[in-house]
């Protein structure tokens, strides 16, 4: 059984959750947030813990940012996009049990203060913003740390929350330098 309690987006959501773990779940119901939603979860959060587990596309980002603003120091859990792939859509839904695992193996927690702050500067040097390859470094950069797919600004935003140190953020960038070497 985990611990906290794990926010999802719909029903559809919570059976791909528990065909994997023995877990409790929050719906939000979409991006629409109703206020007792963002309640619950706040309870939960104070009891329990939250852990924000949300599909790996623009709705999701922005349920992710909303709930962040709304209840401080949730965990997060990201699923690769290639691992959430549906027919039409991605989603959580789609994804195997084994995905969700992994995923949830992999949760990190927000705070506002890492020790060691990773500058746009070193995202810059390490060719993750503007060039040609920016956006495959970024994917596979943020597949490598379990922080998912961003552009530049939310890339590093997500980094800054979750606390990626300059240890990890080096291992895993020379691990995307090896894997653009293997090509």
């Amino acid at each position: 059984m985990i611990k906290e309690v794990i926010v999802v987006e719909g029903k559809s959501d919570t059976v791909a959750i528990k065909r994997a773990v023995d877990a409790d779940t929050i719906e939000t119901g979409g991006s629409a947030i109703p206020k007792w939603v963002i309640d619950r979860i706040r309870r939960a959060q104070e009891k329990r813990g939250v852990i924000v587990f949300t599909d790996p596309d623009f709705q999701g980002e922005r349920i992710r940012k909303i709930i962040s603003r709304a209840v401080p120091g949730c965990k997060h859990a990201f699923i690769k996009k290639e691992d959430s792939q549906g027919k039409r859509n991605l989603g959580v839904e789609y994804a195997s049990p084994e995905a969700i695992r992994k995923a949830l193996a992999e949760v990190r927690t927000e705070s506002e203060s890492p020790d060691e702050q990773i500058t746009m500067d070193d995202m810059i040097d390490a060719g993750l913003v503007g060039g040609a390859q920016a956006k495959e470094r970024r994917t596979l950069l943020g597949g490598k740390l379990g922080i998912g797919y961003a552009n530049a600004k939310q890339l590093h935003k997500r980094m800054m929350i979750l606390q990626i140190t300059r240890e990890e953020f080096a291992e895993a960038l020379a691990w995307v330098l090896a894997q653009e070497e293997e090509r």
